[in-house]
C-alpha cells in the first residue's frame, strides 16, 4: 500500500506530536509515524518540567520563555486539563561553589532580560519551607513550572486526530528515497509519499538523518528518576531535580549519564538520587519509593535545538532537541509556519542545522 500525504512527521513524542497537532489545526493534511507509541520513549520517561531560568545562553532562555508563555492558550486549544502549573522554579545552593555559580547565572540571565533572581537563605526558606535549613540560597524564577506528560501527549494525539491528522504507530521507518521534489518514506506498514517530511525522532533522529546522507548531531544522555507514594502537599515550587505532581507523588532525579541507548536503572545512581533528595528535602526520608524509571535525553552537540530545513535535501526538515516539554508549543507553531509559509515569525537562524559543518549532505 502506498499512502500519499502533504506533510509527514517522523516521531510522535511531544515534539513530533506538537508539530502534527499544529499542522492539523491549521487545516493541513498531516500524518505522523512512530516505531512504537507516543509515550514509549523519552517523552514518557521524564519529569516534564517547563523550565526557563537556567537555559543558556540568554537568547535561548528568552526562546524558552516565549514557549512557556504559550502554555495557557495551548492547554485551552487542546481542550483538556494537562495539569500545567506555573509554580516558579528554584535551584537551591548547598555549597559556596554552587552559590557562586548560581549568582553568575542570575547576573547573566538578568542581563538578557529574564526574570531570574538570587534569594538569600531566609528568602529561599520562606518560599520553600520544606527545604533543608542548610541551604545557602537559591536562584529563582517565576517563569518555571511543569506539566503532566501523559495528559499532554494524550491531548495532542486526540486534538490532532479531531483536526484530521493520522498517526501510524508501531510502524518503524526503514528507508527514505528522494525523487523530483517528492520524499518516499519506507515503513513497516508500506510506503508513504509526502511533499515535506519532518524528522522529529528524538534520540533516533541521527539514525533517520543517515537515511538521506545527513548527520544530525544528537546523542542520548540517561537520566534516572525515583517516584514516591502520593504525599500531602510538600513542595510549592519546581526544584532543580525534584517536583511534586498534582496527585502528590514526588519525582526526584536529574542524573546525567553517558550510557548509550541503555534505559535501565542502576542501583548506584538510584542510591545517590535518594541521598540527594533527603539532603535537599529532609522530610523525604520518611517517604516510600513506589517506582523508578530511566529516560534518554536527546542532546544536540551544542545543547541547542536543531530546527528547520535540511540544506541540500529538498522536502526534508528537522526538529531535534532537549527540553521538549518546555519548547513544544513554540516549536509546533514555528515549524507549522515554516512548512506552510516558508518563514517563521521568530528568527530560528541560531538553531539551523547548517551551523554544524559535518551535517552537510553527502
Amino acid at each position: 500500500m502506498i499512502k500519499r500525504v502533504e506533510y509527514l512527521v517522523i516521531g510522535a513524542g511531544v515534539i513530533g506530536s506538537a508539530i502534527t497537532f499544529h499542522l492539523a489545526e491549521a487545516g493541513q493534511e498531516v500524518m505522523a509515524v512512530d516505531q512504537a507509541f507516543p509515550a514509549w520513549g523519552t517523552s514518557g520517561s521524564t519529569a516534564a518540567w517547563v523550565w526557563v531560568h537556567s537555559k543558556t545562553p540568554g537568547s535561548f532562555g528568552r526562546f524558552s520563555e516565549l514557549s512557556a508563555e504559550l502554555y495557557p492558550s495551548f492547554q485551552t486549544r487542546l481542550g483538556t486539563d494537562i495539569e500545567y502549573r506555573r509554580t516558579g522554579g528554584l535551584v537551591p545552593a548547598l555549597t559556596m561553589e554552587q552559590v557562586k555559580k548560581s549568582q553568575k547565572l542570575v547576573k547573566s540571565q538578568r542581563g538578557a532580560g529574564l526574570e531570574v533572581y538570587w534569594l538569600s537563605r531566609e528568602e529561599t526558606l520562606e518560599k520553600e519551607p520544606a527545604l533543608s535549613p542548610q541551604v545557602l540560597g537559591a536562584s529563582y524564577s517565576p517563569l518555571d513550572g511543569n506539566v503532566n506528560p501523559f495528559r499532554l501527549l494524550g491531548a495532542l494525539l486526540r486534538a490532532a486526530q479531531r483536526n484530521g491528522a493520522t498517526f501510524l504507530t508501531y510502524n518503524p521507518v526503514t528507508g527514505i528515497t528522494l525523487d523530483r521534489g517528492k520524499v518516499t518514506v519506507q515503513t513497516k506498514a508500506g510506503d508513504i509519499v509526502a511533499k515535506k517530511v519532518v524528522i522529529a525522532a528524538g534520540v533516533y533522529s541521527r539514525q533517520i538523518g543517515r537515511m538521506v546522507g545527513v548527520d544530525i548531531p544528537v546523542g542520548p544522555e540517561r537520566g534516572e528518576v525515583l517516584i514516591t507514594e502520593p504525599l500531602q502537599p510538600l513542595l510549592r515550587h519546581t526544584l532543580a531535580g525534584m517536583r511534586q505532581t498534582v496527585n502528590g507523588e514526588v519525582l526526584i532525579g536529574y542524573s546525567q549519564e553517558k550510557a548509550g541507548m541503555d534505559r535501565r536503572n542502576t542501583f548506584d545512581t538510584l542510591r545517590e538520587t535518594a541521598a540527594f533528595g533527603v539532603q535537599l528535602v529532609p522530610a523525604l526520608a520518611r517517604a516510600t519509593i513506589v517506582r523508578t524509571f530511566a529516560g534518554l535525553r536527546c542532546l544536540p552537540r551544542d545543547d541547542l535545538p536543531i530546527l528547520g530545513p535540511i540544506p541540500g535535501v529538498q522536502g526534508m526538515y528537522v526538529a531535534a532537541m532537549h527540553s521538549g516539554y518546555t519548547l513544544a508549543p513554540l516549536i509546533g507553531t514555528l515549524m507549522t509556519e515554516l512548512l506552510t509559509e516558508g518563514e517563521t515569525s521568530l528568527p530560528i537562524t541560531p538553531y539551523l542545522i547548517d551551523r554544524f559543518a559535518e551535517s552537510k549532505p553527502r
